[in-house]
């Protein structure tokens, strides 16, 4: 691999950072995770990797996936302190270009990629050749993307539609959202379909029934052994899964996402079976008389470790 040919991508949460070089043949190598809180910015957590693993080869490209909107040349982060430019990487790094994107167009990118084992399809459907695709994902928060085929070309769409209102489907739902009214001047999908929303469901529901919350993190919450014991932690994430399906299937009718919808983020591939059982599936084809329109329509849950780095990757080849 000669210097030329290396490129750096990034995948740049709220939680953690993952660094990792590319090829020329766009071979994505020596991942590395970064604790966010252990760096005062993304820079450090830059030098820190490529002291360690190119301390001789600068890359000559980069490319960051960030969970921020990308509005400008500086980035500030949603849900961490980091704030930087992509001209400050490059001038410091002594990059010939970098690229900042949303890390949910990375996982955009990445869904042409992907091998019969990097999926799981939840549910029926089947996805229509060159049809949209939507990509939506819990995790510190929610993301949402799209990649549509224009020309031959695969064209990933900017969103922060994780940050759309929240609307309930029955009554419960509705309760539930009336107390999350109370404490937040809006209330978006993202005040429940990410971590941080597990945990304000759970608490919700304790408070809608009188009950004392347990100081729960949102991986406890949807614990099957924890469930077991705790009513309200399952019915949180029972309701997380249907309200999930709600937001999911708004999203495969607003883009007329016939490639199917992929859900991302690192809380869905974790829950496995208890996913497959939820309402899910049933909640996002509960569109009224769009119902057969939404039932062709297929849901995967993304099990690639990285495939904000893979399409990030893929970017990089096109600089």
């Amino acid at each position: 691999m000669s210097t030329a040919e290396l490129g750096l991508v990034g995948d740049i949460g709220a939680t953690n950072t993952r660094l990792a070089l590319v090829d020329s043949d766009g071979a994505v190598d020596r991942i590395r995770v970064f604790a966010t809180d252990d760096y005062p910015g993304l820079g450090e957590a830059i030098a820190a990797y490529l002291a360690a693993e190119a301390p001789a080869r600068k890359p000559a490209k980069a490319v960051m996936a960030v969970a921020a909107p990308v509005t400008g040349d500086e980035v500030t982060m949603t849900n961490n302190p980091w704030t930087f430019s992509g001209q400050g990487l490059r001038q410091r790094f002594g990059f010939e270009r970098v690229r900042v994107i949303n890390d949910f167009v990375g996982n955009a990118l990445a869904v042409p990629q992907f091998g019969k084992g990097d999926v799981v399809q939840i549910g029926g459907g089947q996805a229509a050749a060159g049809a949209p695709i939507g990509v939506i994902g819990p995790g510190t928060g929610l993301g949402v993307s799209a990649l549509v085929r224009s020309d031959g070309d695969d064209i990933p769409i900017h969103s922060e539609g994780g940050h759309v209102t929240m609307a309930a489907a029955d009554a419960r739902e509705a309760a539930v959202l009336e107390l999350m009214r109370r404490r937040f001047d809006h209330v978006s999908a993202e005040r429940f379909l990410s971590g941080p929303g597990l945990i304000n469901i759970y608490n919700a529901l304790c408070e809608l029934s009188g009950a004392l919350a347990a100081p729960f993190s949102a991986a406890q919450i949807t614990d099957i052994q924890i469930g077991e014991e705790y009513p309200h932690a399952r019915e949180a994430t029972e309701m997380f899964c249907a309200m999930l399906g709600t937001v999911a299937g708004n999203l495969a009718l607003t883009l007329g996402a016939r490639g199917g919808i992929y859900i991302a983020g690192g809380i869905v591939p974790r829950l496995g079976a208890v996913f497959e059982r939820s309402e899910f599936r049933s909640r996002f084809e509960s569109k009224g008389r769009m119902r057969t329109y939404v039932a062709t329509i297929p849901t995967y849950v993304i099990m690639h470790a990285s495939p904000a780095l893979v399409g990030a990757a893929r970017l990089l080849k096109r600089m």
